[in-house]
């Protein structure tokens, strides 16, 4: 086998690898890198036209934004993933669309996208040419997977974004009997101070801070990828609400999160046992709660940032590249009963992570505003940590090597020395090639 990583080597974002045997070749995620400016992976139109498939992981941008680009260049194949990966990627591929309007992507490559995905299940086999392609479980999102290829001789794991611990909506990552001799990890939170705190002490923490900002009568906004960590974030709020340890206020949803919503309750049968058995058997659905309220005007929007009403707003986007956490933080910004809460990454160069280091003001569509409120994080991970990455890795049977993607510099450094006392181990720069 030969690899060639196109993206999301030394970074965060535009995850592309490509994987050759004999004349097979096979793309694994497509996506680009947001912030000040729009990266994409480094492949060329030539290298584009020989490829036989492409494989997703998962629906976010950094692993999927990419596949517009590929459809309106040229690229007419096989795109194979999950069913709520590609209903999740196609509202959030809208998204993308209307928020940064990408001069190289044309009606009819939107169109192609839509009709060459495949769908396929979890541990059920696709051939393409000679290689064969199995998806697992990842835990990180609605329908997200690791991606495990095979030849004749090699076999490769690729675990995209991977989560190894029990969240409200989905269980860890899958590590029955796996076996790879080459292993394509992400790197996000490997660094060697990366160890979790327990969830329920981070949950406890933010609902109290929560309480405090609505009793104060301010109004507390949460930035949250569209997918995934904002419904993690609204079956958290819906809970402790019900549960009278949050004040009965509006919880409002902006953005595509109400559609994403309606994709998690379409397709509960990925998610957890226990929220199917909740929603089918007991008849209480969260993703239907009345305690969520989506926005879906300007007016109603503008209601919520200047009226008086306490409340809780949870919006894209979650490192603040776009979207309408911006017109919030605009309107609010400035007053400190307010609050800002981040939940999740915030990739260097993001507006996020400007305001999480500590800016008190910004720019915001050539605006100047106001930094005044409170801003705090807590952290709720869909990735794994140093410790589970190593857990995970210890159960994979015949693995040889490694190579370390999808975390900033330091971090895959870091993860790469650990690695190294125990097998082969490569942080790969973009554009490089290696044969395993």
């Amino acid at each position: 086998m030969r690899l060639t990583f196109f993206g999301g080597a030394h970074e965060v974002g535009r995850s592309c690898i490509m994987v050759e045997s004999g004349d097979a070749k096979i793309i694994l995620d497509a996506g680009v890198k947001l912030g000040n400016e729009i990266e994409y992976p480094l492949i060329t139109d030539d290298e584009l036209r020989d490829i036989d498939a492409i494989v997703t992981s998962h629906a976010h941008l950094d692993h999927s934004g990419y596949l517009p680009h590929l459809y309106s260049a040229g690229y007419k194949g096989t795109t194979y993933t999950t069913k709520p990966t590609f209903e999740l990627t196609s509202v959030l591929v809208s998204d993308y669309m209307r928020i940064s309007n990408p001069d190289n992507v044309t009606k009819s490559g939107l169109e192609l996208m839509a009709r060459q995905h495949r769908l396929v299940e979890y541990h059920k086999d696709i051939k393409v040419k000679g290689l064969t392609v199995r998806l697992f479980p990842a835990g990180h999102i609605l329908g997200s997977a690791m991606i495990h290829v095979s030849d004749s001789k090699n076999s490769l794991l690729y675990t995209g974004d991977m989560n190894m611990r029990t969240t409200k909506l989905l269980d860890p990552a899958y590590t029955e009997s796996l076996h790879a001799d080459t292993l394509i990890t992400e790197s996000t939170y490997a660094g060697d101070n990366d160890v979790f705190q327990s969830e329920k002490k981070v949950i406890d923490s933010m609902i109290a801070s929560i309480n405090d900002t609505i009793k104060q009568g301010g109004k507390v906004i949460i930035p949250s990828f569209g997918v995934g960590r904002a419904q993690e974030v609204l079956l958290v709020l819906d809970d402790y609400m019900k549960s009278g340890l949050i004040p009965r206020v509006k919880i409002y949803m902006d953005g595509m999160i109400g559609k994403a919503m309606r994709i998690h309750r379409h397709n509960v049968i990925y998610c957890r046992d226990e929220l199917q058995k909740r929603i089918l058997m007991n008849d209480d659905d969260p993703f239907k709660s009345e305690n969520f309220f989506n926005v879906t005007t300007r007016q109603a929007r503008s209601k919520i940032m200047y009226g008086n009403e306490p409340a809780v707003v949870v919006t894209t986007s979650g490192m603040l590249t776009g979207g309408p956490v911006l017109k919030y933080i605009e309107a609010m910004g400035k007053n400190p009963e307010n609050k800002l809460i981040m939940v999740g990454y915030q990739a260097e160069g993001t507006l996020g992570r400007q305001i999480l280091e500590g800016a008190k003001s910004v720019t915001i569509d050539g605006r100047k505003a106001i930094i005044n409120m409170k801003v705090e994080r807590y952290h709720l991970s869909a990735h794994a940590d140093r410790q589970q990455l190593m857990s995970f890795i210890g159960k994979i049977q015949g693995l040889e090597r490694a190579f370390i993607v999808h975390g900033e510099p330091i971090k895959s450094e870091a993860f790469q020395k650990a690695l190294k006392e125990k097998l082969e181990a490569y942080c790969p720069e973009l554009a490089s090639v290696h044969s395993v």
